[in-house]
């Protein structure tokens, strides 16, 4: 018989509250209900919140990781009844109320499963484990220091198809990460390779946008959609349009269409799947790898259990496949949930779309509100004040407000360095 070590939390008479997850949902539900009844018990990977919109800006030295990263503990500090737990769940035990860590058992009376979603490489080991995702900072990381890698390395290189797969950067996927991550690249061929790269001639540097739809942003509207085509193509990305990718290599990408780029560096953002748990045999599974939910937030099957996010599929008849995946209908969930829980309001969930928006680069952006759609340069202005006042803490906001600042007042990203954690100094 294996013996159980259970997670080190205190015992209570309140109700426990066990939250899977500490992004916009699960965070938002956390906060919405402390002091409200419950002990709240978090478990997430990490013992920080990442606001993963600017994700492609820490990979392209825009932004440090810690600028759109919060210590969770700092959110909590001084609430006694919210426990954070840097833990992996490995698997949910509906019928006895329980949920199996790496770290031990935890009880609950309530469960709530926030945990996103991960890249989808829709089962082909090859993009798996060639391609590059963006969906967390230590990926965002990650991929920065391959890019500057890269950069380093071309320029010791005489052979120049070695030297142009070096340079050259496929991006996979037309929606928004997509678009802002080529666009972003495209900034960085213009505005820092001729200034620090001097021995590499920055028109030789190829920007490919791959897309397998007719037009780029189909989450939003047609308007939008072509103007972010001209802003990338002005900016020289070459954009592939009703083309998939079929094949990853560590030297090239192969598309379904039979033409071959050569490149080192496939960024992936073709499409997510939902991460399940194991244990939940009972619900129901819906397209995406999705938890479907009623109207208020249960997983179908369970009278305990809650999904909200991405994880989450509540079909009605605007949303006939469920909600699009998006922070906006996280945080509603969210908030609806937390009415719900704490005796607030009792209420179905009614999503309220408050619009979409993608940046392409310098003075271009791309905003669909209910009142119109705006491209251009008012679009960017509005979408980097909605995405400053949504950072977590005052120290976030001012660190990318003046990071923003110098970069376009310099035309300049300060953050260039390749740092990788290391014991042994010899060996950087």
């Amino acid at each position: 018989m294996t013996v159980q070590t259970f997670v080190n939390v205190p015992e209570t008479e309140k109700p426990r509250l066990v939250i899977v997850g500490a992004g916009f949902a699960g965070l938002t539900l956390a906060k919405r209900l402390v002091d409200k009844g419950f002990q709240i018990v978090v478990f997430d990977r990490h013992n920080y919140h990442q606001f993963q919109p600017l994700l492609y800006q820490v990979a392209m030295s825009g932004l440090e990781p810690s600028s759109i990263s919060f210590p969770l503990r700092k959110i909590f500090q001084k609430k006694k009844d919210v426990h954070i737990r840097m833990a992996e769940v490995v698997e949910v035990v509906p019928e006895e109320k329980y949920l199996l860590t790496n770290i031990g058992r935890c009880n609950f009376d309530m469960l709530v499963i926030a945990i996103g979603a991960r890249t989808n490489f829709y089962n082909n080991p090859n993009i798996e484990k060639f391609a590059y995702s963006l969906k967390s900072t230590g990926e965002a990381m990650f991929l920065r220091n391959q890019i500057l890698r890269d950069f380093e390395s071309a320029l010791i290189t005489r052979d120049f198809d070695t030297r142009q797969s070096l340079i050259d950067t496929v991006v996979v996927g037309g929606g928004a990460t997509g678009v802002e991550m080529a666009g972003a690249l495209a900034e960085l061929k213009h505005y820092i390779l001729p200034k620090e790269y001097l021995e590499l001639d920055h028109r030789e540097v190829e920007v490919y946008l791959i897309h397998s739809g007719g037009r780029l942003l189909p989450g939003m509207s047609e308007k939008s959609g072509i103007a972010a085509e001209k802003f990338l193509t002005d900016m020289g990305v070459t954009i592939i349009k009703n083309c998939r990718v079929t094949d990853v290599s560590d030297n090239a990408v192969t598309l379904s269409d039979g033409r071959v780029i050569t490149t080192r560096k496939v960024i992936w953002a073709a499409g997510i799947t939902g991460n399940t748990l194991k244990g939940l045999e009972n619900a129901t599974m819906m397209p995406g790898n999705r938890y479907k939910v009623d109207a208020r937030h249960k997983v179908i099957g369970y009278d305990h259990i809650y999904a909200l996010g991405d994880i989450a599929c509540m079909v009605d008849e605007a949303h006939p496949n469920g909600h699009p995946q998006v922070a906006q209908v996280a945080l509603q969930q969210a908030n609806n949930l937390a009415n719900l829980l704490s005796g607030k309001k009792q209420l179905d969930f009614k999503y309220k779309d408050k619009g979409s928006m993608a940046t392409i680069g310098r003075h271009q952006a791309v905003v669909d509100f209910s009142l119109g759609h705006f491209h251009g340069f008012f679009a960017w202005i509005l979408w980097l004040i909605v995405h400053l006042l949504a950072l977590i803490g005052t120290r976030n906001k001012i660190l990318v407000f003046f990071n923003w600042l110098w970069n376009y007042l310099t035309f300049d990203q300060s953050l260039r360095l390749i740092l990788r954690a290391t014991k042994d100094a010899r060996n950087p």
